[in-house]
């Protein structure tokens, strides 16, 4: 004989009254046991022991009185569940007020949380069994009369089912998933209810921005009466109502996220209510005006800031990845899992989602950094031929447009850096919701003592050398100092230098400098610099790693020696003054290797091999020449600092040359093709080819060694400098 199904069992027993034996339905009132639970109150916050004490005694009954309805048989189970109204009482004020996860209790005696962990899982496994229709082959429910069970004694609603997700959603996912999806199997009603919970949340969201006198698109456009006090902005209100609002958003944000982490399919009702745009308008109206309310307040209460500060910025998190849940679900997840006829509806509800929030600068650039909007419009790329590439190059566009005026690469490191742990100290950001925007939570987050961020250095320039040879090559009556200012108010772009210097389009801040100005060559005794000049706040400096002329690097390397140890430069950051070192990359001290390497090596221009070179006629014999030159001077006496006549010089340099030619075996042909006849009178087509060649090969042998040749003479005294 089949077994029936709780529902539809009865058993027998005898009457009270008669003493006789009759059947009665196994879900009955009558077979609740006499048993009072008792409600749930919270661990005490300052920790007295008469309050320790007392929770501790409330606790355990609670936890022995779940642990003996977690000991029942099925029916008995269920017939306590469905009539006990004290057990239901019990299990909505543990909901209701136990602490959150993202709440901090002020250190707990160890006794408090072995109780709290205890009672934590006599709850669930109660939430868990009410859930679950079928314990055994012998024990069920059937599906519909447990989910009538479940919807009319109210043993489950979307509130509850919100509060357990955040309570019990971190490492109890897959059992939370599969009970949250069965009621919702077995009872589809469920789903209206959901969509009744939304217009209330969104309700949360305009009640967070009246609180904080704010405006948005959604927000209640009723008229404001005469006697209602007009709601100061996050900015103004005091510090412990500015508190609430944070907090509020927290739970609210925290919340949320886990109820569709956990459960994804309650999207589609949720985007019924327009909640992706609604969501998007909320964060770009309150967010910002949050955030600017905490930073104002530097000088009050720094614990408490420091606090609101990781609270908010969990909630910015949350709120993102909310966004990023309902998109996935509703557009993307479809596309991945359809073929390629069918996918045109969510391509377009996914272009359609963000042409909706385009206008939401900030919010599109929190978004971009944890979801870049590329990747997805890449993947909608390769899933469909016909994508309207208008339409997502906007979007794009829109997305980059957000990021105008700020660094991505600074942007979850440096921005809207927290006013607490003032003078000099540091916070670690977002602790709560796993650091920052895309960073992890370990990254600590340097503050200035006045509350803001420090100020960030500038990129390696080692590559600096060659953009200012590459100005001056064109332009060799500027000075060095004037190009390096000009690279840096253009971003290091030498094509923007020569074009606005030559059509006179400079800067103000440019014009006004003396063109002839030199570059820093380095730090003196004692951290002082030489005067120079200052543009945009930072000096102009020779960048230390720069492959610069043999002059400079034997004056830096002069400046060092007087400090005896390479690890003593000084470290401008540490200055009374508060200067920070502009070539430092953690805005920390000088002495590293990477920025000490041009100290520890020779400097010498690179010069390609000779074996992989390609041979041009009497290349050869000009670098032999140079080697031979170089070998004179170095071996040969010192000469002094008498000028004689250039013209003897070039006599003796020729004679010098005609012999090495005749000593190496070269026929040199002395005719001077390239002089050819005087003006006007015709050029001969040998004369022609020689100029033309003499052009073409100027730039790769004449001119090669000419400013090295310069420098090596002003290091040796022959020049004055």
């Amino acid at each position: 004989m089949p077994t029936l199904p709780l529902n539809e069992l009865q058993i027998t027993e005898k009457d009270p009254k008669t003493g006789k034996l009759r059947a009665v339905p196994a879900l009955h009132p009558d077979q609740k046991a006499d048993r009072c639970f008792v409600l749930y109150k919270p661990p005490p916050a300052d920790n007295s022991p008469a309050q320790v004490d007392e929770y501790l005694e409330r606790a355990a009954f609670i936890a022995d009185d779940l642990d003996w309805l977690l000991a029942l048989p099925h029916n008995k189970f269920w017939c306590q569940v469905i009539f006990d109204e004290s057990l239901q009482k019990c299990l909505d004020s543990y909901l209701r007020y136990t602490p959150r996860k993202f709440d901090e209790l002020a250190g707990p005696p160890s006794a408090v949380g072995e109780m709290q962990q205890r009672l934590h899982r006599s709850v669930f496994l109660t939430f868990l069994r009410m859930s679950t229709h079928k314990e055994s082959k012998d024990h069920f429910i059937s599906p519909c009369a447990f989910g009538e069970i479940l919807y009319n004694n109210f043993l489950f609603d979307i509130p509850k089912m919100l509060d357990l997700c955040v309570l019990f959603g971190k490492g109890n996912q897959p059992l939370l998933q599969k009970m949250i999806e069965n009621i919702f199997i077995q009872q589809p009603s469920y789903y209206s209810d959901l969509d009744e919970t939304v217009p209330t949340i969104l309700q949360v969201f305009s009640n967070i921005l009246q609180q904080c006198g704010l405006q948005s698109e959604g927000a209640s456009n009723e008229p404001q009466k005469l006697e209602e006090k007009v709601r100061m902005t996050p900015s103004a209100m005091p510090l412990q109502e500015l508190r609430d609002v944070v907090l509020y958003l927290c739970d609210t944000a925290t919340t949320l996220w886990a109820f569709l982490d956990v459960f994804p399919l309650a999207c589609q009702t949720f985007q019924k209510h327009d909640f992706c745009s609604r969501l998007a308008s909320f964060y770009e109206v309150s967010i910002p005006e949050l955030e600017a309310a905490i930073k104002k307040r530097r000088r009050e209460d720094s614990k408490l800031l420091a606090d609101l500060w990781q609270r908010l910025s969990h909630s910015r998190k949350k709120l993102v990845e909310v966004f990023h849940i309902l998109i996935y679900q509703i557009c993307l997840l479809p596309i991945l899992e359809s073929s390629c006829d069918n996918i045109q509806p969510f391509i377009e509800d996914f272009l359609q989602l963000f042409s909706s929030v385009l206008q939401e600068k900030r919010f599109l650039r929190d978004y971009d950094e944890l979801f870049p909007v590329a990747d997805d419009v890449s993947l909608l790329q390769q899933a469909s031929s016909a994508l309207d590439e208008t339409r997502t190059a906007y979007i794009l566009q829109a997305v980059e447009g957000a990021w105008e005026g700020v660094d991505r690469r600074k942007a979850a490191v440096v921005k809207d850096l927290p006013p607490s742990k003032l003078e000099g100290q540091t916070i670690r950001a977002n602790s709560l919701s796993g650091g920052s925007l895309g960073h992890p939570a370990s990254a600590l987050i340097p503050c200035s003592p006045g509350g803001g961020a420090q100020p960030t250095p500038p990129p390696d320039l080692g590559w600096a050398g060659p953009l200012i040879s590459q100005v001056k090559d064109l332009l060799p009556d500027l000075g060095e100092g004037f190009i390096l200012a000009c690279l840096e108010h253009y971003d290091y772009s030498a094509e923007q230098v020569i074009n606005n210097i030559l059509e006179e389009g400079l800067a103000p801040a440019l014009s006004s400098l003396d063109r002839s100005l030199n570059r820093y060559v380095g730090e003196g005794r004692g951290g002082r610099s030489e005067p120079g000049v200052r543009l945009g706040g930072q000096d102009v400096r020779d960048p230390p790693s720069r492959a610069g002329t043999k002059g400079e690097a034997h004056t830096s390397g002069q400046q060092v020696g007087q400090h005896g140890d390479y690890t003593a430069l000084p470290n401008r950051g540490d200055e009374p003054g508060g200067g920070k070192n502009t070539h430092s990359r953690d805005g920390g001290n000088l002495a590293g290797w990477g920025q000490l390497s041009f100290l520890l090596k020779p400097l010498r221009p690179f010069t390609t091999p000779q074996v992989l070179r390609t041979k041009v006629p009497h290349e050869g014999l000009e670098e032999e020449e140079e080697e031979e030159e170089e070998e004179a001077e170095e071996e040969g006496p010192k000469p002094d600092h008498f000028v004689q006549d250039p013209a003897v010089l070039r006599e003796r340099a020729e004679a010098q040359r005609m012999a090495y030619l005749a000593r190496k075996g070269y026929r040199y042909d002395g005719s001077s093709a390239v002089t050819g006849n005087p003006r006007g009178h015709g050029q001969s087509r040998e004369t022609t080819q020689e100029r033309r060649r003499k052009e073409a090969n100027k730039g790769a042998r004449a001119n090669h060694n000419r400013r090295l040749m310069a420098d090596r003479k002003r290091t040796k005294g022959m020049i004055p400098s």
